[in-house]
């Protein structure tokens, strides 16, 4: 069946969105055929208000002005603590969970040499400064367990000052996890992040 060039084409920009198929792609432009012109108009206003979002010139994350919330809240400033996450959805995952009261800093991804993601391009030398011109004592590695995970935290170890205490988060069996049901990697993390009872 023939579309309207106009449908083909939103489809096509929807299909490069993560997740979204070309199926998908095309539920998601049907029903917004049906909304009204003012509510399309909305929706176009807001995507495009995209393109001026800016990042924190700090930590790295989404802000409205040049410094986040987080990193302008007096309380937070005063820490002494920062936690270095891979991506900005791994820092809105801790900041939910309600239970982190310090700093963040925003890799963007993880070392990779063969995808030509060298410490640079994670701006690895800027969270050095950070550590060193806020007097952080203590910095926590939220980022996944892979080899390029590893091999990005063992970097971040290797660059930081010895009198900085580094601590990675925990990795292993969720919270109402059965042990039948998990894959060996998982068992192995649980197992070499044991704590005394």
């Amino acid at each position: 069946m023939k579309l309207p060039e106009r449908i083909n084409n939103l489809v096509d920009s929807f299909s490069k969105v993560p997740g979204i198929g070309e199926k998908s792609a095309l539920r998601h432009v049907l029903s917004l055929a049906k909304w009204t012109k003012e509510e399309l108009g909305d929706f176009a206003v807001a995507l495009n208000e995209l393109a001026e979002l800016k990042k924190c010139n700090q930590c790295g994350v989404f802000a409205d002005e040049d410094i986040c919330a987080v990193c302008s809240d007096i309380h937070r400033k005063e820490s002494t603590e920062i936690c270095i996450v891979e991506s900005i959805t791994d820092y809105m995952a801790i900041e939910r969970s309600g239970q982190y009261r310090g700093l963040y800093h925003v890799l963007g991804g993880v070392l990779n040499p063969l995808l030509g993601v060298g410490p640079s391009e994670l701006n690895i030398d800027k969270l050095k400064k950070r550590v060193d011109v806020l007097g952080i004592k203590s910095v926590i590695l939220a980022i996944g367990p892979s080899v390029e995970g590893d091999a990005t935290c063992s970097y971040i170890k290797s660059v930081l000052s010895d009198d900085v205490n580094v601590d990675r988060i925990g990795f292993g069996i969720p919270m109402g996890g059965n042990l039948d049901y998990l894959d060996t990697m998982t068992i192995s993390k649980a197992l070499e992040n044991k704590t005394k009872m």
